[in-house]
């Protein structure tokens, strides 16, 4: 009896302990997962073999922006010269904003492609851009190596400043002088590769003036340029204008000659005085022969005293003294145009009636 009843309960003691003992599986799994998952929150994941450690990371993204920062100033000094903003800077301010202007003496330089118009109309708008496009490439070398700055381009012309910044203004007339004689050797270079590339060869006209000007920005909120104004910027615009009618390469003022003080660096001859559009005083132009052959040098300097004495007469209205100087100086000189030019223009004032305070100058 006791072996019937004793069978049955070792078969329930078993099955329970089977059942006890999927029960702890199961739990000791479950407990070994969320341990798991709990280490791995709190654990860092394992980071690629080609990422940098943390500590590199902040110093990778500085120099990202400092690069950005650099490529986006490059960009802004494309227009806007970084000698335009150091001006506002040395007369303590630090912002470019609309509005501001400061006054300083500098050279002004303007440079103008001649017949362009005729050139031009030659020319399809992309072959036009790209002529202009080489030219300015190589014309800007010359004034950027002789401290001075492009401050803006109107259509073939270049207007450039010279204000040399740790200099005085004897450095900054030199600058300028020192840029027109090493655009004349750059065209030189150019046209040489225009000719063996079957382009013609194309000339230039310089003009110089030393004086003040008044630099500042002007526009509105949206749209602000930097601009420079003054007598001064009108006055080298004028004389670049005079180079085609005097036949000359390089056009300056006597201000700015004088202010130079190296003129057997910078050699040259009196031209004319004249009354530019837009000015009641006479100005003193002269013509700059550096960069001419010696023998050319030598020949429109040979005529220099006659040139100046037929001035002295036509001041007086002396016209038959002042065409017999001008006369003796084309025989001199019969290649120069210059004294054939003081001819014509005695000629057509002695036909013209004249004001009775007329100071000897030529209106141009």
């Amino acid at each position: 009896m006791l072996e019937f009843i004793s069978e049955p309960l070792l078969v329930v003691l078993l099955a329970f302990c089977i059942v006890c003992l999927v029960v702890i599986t199961f739990l000791l799994k479950k407990l070994k997962t969320l341990s798991h998952e709990k280490m791995s929150d709190v654990t860092p994941k394992p980071r690629a073999i080609n990422q940098k450690p943390f500590e590199e990371l902040p110093t990778e993204r500085f120099e990202q922006r400092a690069d950005e920062a650099l490529r986006l100033r490059h960009t802004f000094q494309k227009f806007v010269p970084k000698q335009f903003v150091d001006h506002f800077a040395k007369h303590g301010s630090s912002v470019l904003e609309l509005g501001h202007a400061v006054e300083d003496d500098v050279a002004i330089l303007f440079c103008d492609i001649r017949g362009f118009t005729g050139l031009s109309e030659n020319m399809s708008p992309q072959e036009l851009m790209r002529f202009l496009n080489s030219y300015f490439l190589r014309m800007n070398d010359p004034i950027h190596l002789n401290g001075g700055f492009i401050d803006k381009f109107i259509g073939d012309a270049i207007m450039a400043l010279f204000d040399h910044p740790d200099g005085c203004d004897e450095d900054k007339a030199r600058d300028a002088l020192c840029a027109a004689l090493d655009l004349r050797q750059a065209l030189t270079i150019y046209n040489q590769h225009r000719q063996n590339s079957g382009y013609p060869s194309i000339e230039i006209g310089i003009g110089i003036h030393f004086g003040p000007v008044v630099l500042g920005t002007v526009g509105s909120d949206d749209r602000m340029d930097t601009t420079v104004i003054g007598d001064s910027v009108n006055i080298a615009y004028r004389l670049e204008a005079l180079a085609p009618i005097y036949h000359c390469d390089i056009v300056v003022s006597a201000q700015a000659l004088q202010q130079a003080a190296q003129p057997e660096r910078f050699s040259a001859r009196l031209l004319d005085w004249v009354k530019v559009k837009g000015r009641s005083n006479a100005i003193e132009i002269h013509e700059v022969i550096a960069h001419l052959p010696i023998e050319i040098q030598q020949l429109k300097l040979s005529n220099v005293a006659l040139i100046k004495q037929g001035l002295t007469y036509r001041f007086k209205q002396n016209w038959a003294q002042a065409i017999n100087c001008f006369e003796q100086a084309a025989k001199l000189a019969p290649d120069d145009y210059l004294p054939r030019l003081h001819i014509q223009q005695c000629q057509k004032l002695a036909a013209s009636p004249l004001a009775e305070n007329w100071d000897g100058t030529v209106q141009l």
